[in-house]
């Protein structure tokens, strides 16, 4: 009990409360106590607990450690009213706050009304629970308008959240705003906010800094999930929260258009985040009988630090998320790539893509993919996006002979494609140029010589399905490597409902935005359900298209266009505080680097063994050594691949803050783990430093496997204990070194 009682003096909303017998086991996903109108939701080690008050406004009451089956916190209670500055509405912590009533704070949901109001007061009107999902319904005092609130748990420790917005009357409603939840967090000072910036070429950049009073904003106006920003947060306590202890709130968003997501820190001490559609440029036409549904967001709480927060969301993605395979319905890992890109660009035959794939195959290649240049006029990206069809240029059989000894070297096949692009010198644009995004009298804003099309068109979805369909049914291809190699510019759609040539409606042109996400999910999914053995990987010049959205329908992602092994480092360890490594493609290419730098072929490897590994390097200019370490580093990760895609990673040693960079899996049931060791430069002839592991059985005895056994000379045989309290010295010496350790669990 005093456990219990801590943790609702910690995370709750509302003052202490007493405790009172329930015969509802704390397992339960959702436990409502309709004598308090109270609905409490566990998800693994976390408790969610919302509420009705007084006044009939549902509350948030408690986000923290979960609560034991007789743990129930204060009954909701409006806020009494501080000064005539601040109304009840706008300081008591709203699960689901619309503007009116006097609110001031970020609001979930503005609509204009058919007869020009632009506020709501939303009520409680009823709940239902089905399984480990709540409904809770709540209804405006004055307009035909229901908002449905959805409740999610997952037994990893998350909970989804979204909306769905319901006109129950005949006119129409203008939204203008729409968030999927707001989540409140624990009233009080000294928190953290943590957060994801980026740009092309360095995506995934960790933010760091005190919550501030005011807002701070993180989103997306370029039509997709984007570089500069990744839809994830995490909220910590200062001098408590560390990699791997103390409270962390954390979340992010399912959603591959624009969206948003604010942090704010009220003037009143109240820590808020709110997120879904952007609302910059959006509105939405509610029809009379219609609805609205937003985007899922996850959240969730730990209180195992940073590092804890990550594998929730990791396990979370591999076990709900991800697209699934076979009759146990999980994610398989996934296989090493070859990608020609690097080596040939635009410039190659069939002949020279053979003699690639037969050097990947001897380095151990489980996947061959041709990229950009197999199709129409498609020597340099000038001209052919938009004419999927094979050249008979540089294929004059098509691809059946590629393809044929692809297989017969062991491999699989995948090919490039970029559906939602068009060049304006192609056939497809000469025959629709009004297929692309526009505004009829504004000249076309061009980006690497190619336009967006607009897949908000029904009929450009057919088209894109048709040709997709056709590529992957004449040809045997496992793979597509889909990209996106620019943002939006002119959304306009002057063929919307609601809009025409003659008569433009801006507010229904701009449904633009959120139909052409639903039908880019539509061709995706419906593909996947003719093709299902198909798997597809989400590009966009790198990391512009990662998010939860494009995860239920991908298998992997790539991260960034930047291979360079130390940018890397940082990219990817940006990367798993969101994401799972199994989704992390990562290459090994050639040297120099983008930024010039020369790093030596193991370096590379270790770097990219930290997710899903491939290669990119031109491998018909590889020496016979390289070959060889090449094919010997490929064995060695296919020995460590699950538990390094599917395991729980430790991040031992940040590469933010210097040498050395140390990463650690563990697989699922403990049977094996893997240090991965990294070291830029020496200095003054310093020994690397004693590395600690975690996250194994400190009574289990392990056999310890070095990728390198001259830089690992101790014993073979160690105890869990001492390999996390004493640790292991690793011999790296000099510049660029690195080495892997495996772990063997003993009987």
């Amino acid at each position: 009990m005093l456990k219990a009682l801590a943790a609702v003096a910690c995370c709750s909303f509302v003052s202490l409360g007493l405790f009172v017998p329930s015969p509802v086991s704390a397992q339960t996903a959702v436990r409502p106590q309709p004598d308090r109108q109270q609905w409490y939701l566990n998800a693994g080690k976390m408790t969610y607990v919302v509420g009705v008050n007084e006044q009939g406004i549902l509350q948030s009451l408690y986000w923290g450690p979960k609560l034991s089956d007789r743990g129930l916190v204060p009954v909701a209670k409006s806020l009494p009213e501080r000064a005539s500055q601040y109304a009840p509405a706008a300081t008591t912590p709203q699960e689901y706050p619309a503007f009116g009533a006097g609110i001031f704070p970020e609001t979930a949901l503005k609509v204009n009304s058919p007869n020009g109001d632009r506020t709501l007061i939303l009520k409680y009107e009823s709940a239902k629970v089905t399984g480990s999902q709540l409904e809770i319904v709540l209804k405006d005092t004055q307009e035909p308008l229901r908002v449905h609130l959805y409740y999610q748990t997952f037994p990893e420790g998350v909970l989804a959240r979204w909306s769905r917005i319901e006109n129950t009357g005949k006119g129409s409603f203008g939204i203008e705003n729409a968030a999927s939840a707001t989540w409140n967090l624990p009233a009080g000072t000294g928190y953290t906010h943590r957060w994801l910036t980026g740009m092309w070429g360095g995506e995934f950049q960790l933010n760091e800094e005190p919550l501030k009073t005011g807002k701070s904003v993180q989103e997306s106006r370029t039509g997709h999930t984007s570089h500069e920003a990744n839809p994830w947060f995490s909220i910590g306590k200062e001098e408590q929260t560390t990699e791997e202890a103390g409270p962390v709130w954390f979340g992010e968003l399912g959603w591959s258009g624009n969206w948003q997501i604010v942090t704010e820190y009220t003037s009143l001490r109240q820590p808020r985040v709110t997120g879904g559609y952007n609302p910059f440029d959006f509105h939405w036409t509610l029809a009379g009988g219609a609805s609205l549904e937003t985007p899922k967001f996850y959240a969730g709480y730990t209180d195992g630090g940073d590092g804890e927060a990550s594998r929730i969301l990791s396990q979370l993605q591999l076990r709900e998320i991800l697209p699934k395979r076979g009759e146990a319905r999980e994610p398989k890992p996934r296989p090493i790539i070859y990608n020609s890109w690097e080596a040939t660009e635009m410039n190659f035959t069939g002949e020279t893509q053979i003699a690639l794939a037969e050097r990947a195959a001897k380095v151990g290649v489980e996947r061959f993919v041709i990229d950009d240049g197999w199709f129409g006029k498609r020597d340099d990206d000038h001209a052919g996006l938009g004419d999927w069809t094979i050249t008979p240029k540089k294929f004059p059989q098509g691809l059946k002979p590629v393809i044929d000894r692809v297989h017969a070297l062991g491999m699989d096949f995948g090919i490039w494609v970029e559906p939602e692009m068009v060049n304006p010198d192609s056939d497809l644009y000469r025959q629709h140029p009004e297929w692309a995004m526009q505004f009829p009298n504004r000249e076309h804003s061009e980006e690497r010589h190619q336009l967006m099309l607009n897949l908000a068109r029904p009929d450009v979805k057919e088209w894109m399905f048709n040709w997709l369909d056709k590529l992957v049914s004449e040809n045997d291809i496992a793979f597509l490597k889909w990209d996106y190699n620019r943002i939006w510019s002119e959304p306009g759609w002057n063929m919307a409902p609601g809009s025409s040539p003659t008569h433009p409606n801006p507010d229904a042109e701009k449904a633009i935005y959120l139909e052409a996400v639903r039908n880019l999910y539509d061709v995706i999914d419906q593909l996947r359900a003719k093709h299902p053995k198909l798997e597809i990987e989400s590009c966009s010049s790198g990391g512009g298209r990662v998010d939860l959205g494009i995860l239920e329908r991908t298998d992997e992602v790539w991260p960034s266009d930047n291979t360079d092994a130390l940018d890397r480092q940082d990219i990817q360890f940006g990367y798993t505080q969101a994401y799972t490594s199994q989704t992390m493609v990562a290459w090994v290419t050639d040297v120099p680097s983008m930024d010039h730098r020369m790093v030596p072929l193991q370096y590379r490897f270790v770097v990219a063994m930290q997710g899903a590994l491939g290669i990119g390097a031109n491998l018909t200019k590889f020496s016979d050594a390289d070959l060889a370490l090449s094919a010997k580093l490929t064995e060695f990760y296919k020995t460590v691949r699950t538990t390094v895609q599917q395991g729980r990673l430790y991040r031992l040693a940040s590469p933010l803050t210097g040498d050395p960079s140390q990463m650690e899996y563990v697989a699922e049931d403990g049977s094996q783990a893997v240090l991965l060791a990294l070291q830029h430069s020496q200095r003054l002839r310093l020994p690397y430093p004693t590395v600690r592991l975690r996250g194994i059985d400190p009574d289990a005895m392990y056999r310890l496997r070095p990728l390198d056994p001259e830089k690992y000379t101790g014993e073979e045989v160690v105890s869990g204990s001492v390999l996390m309290d004493a640790g292991v010295n690793l011999k790296l010496e000099g510049d660029y070194d690195s080495t892997a350790l495996v772990l063997e669990r003993l009987p």
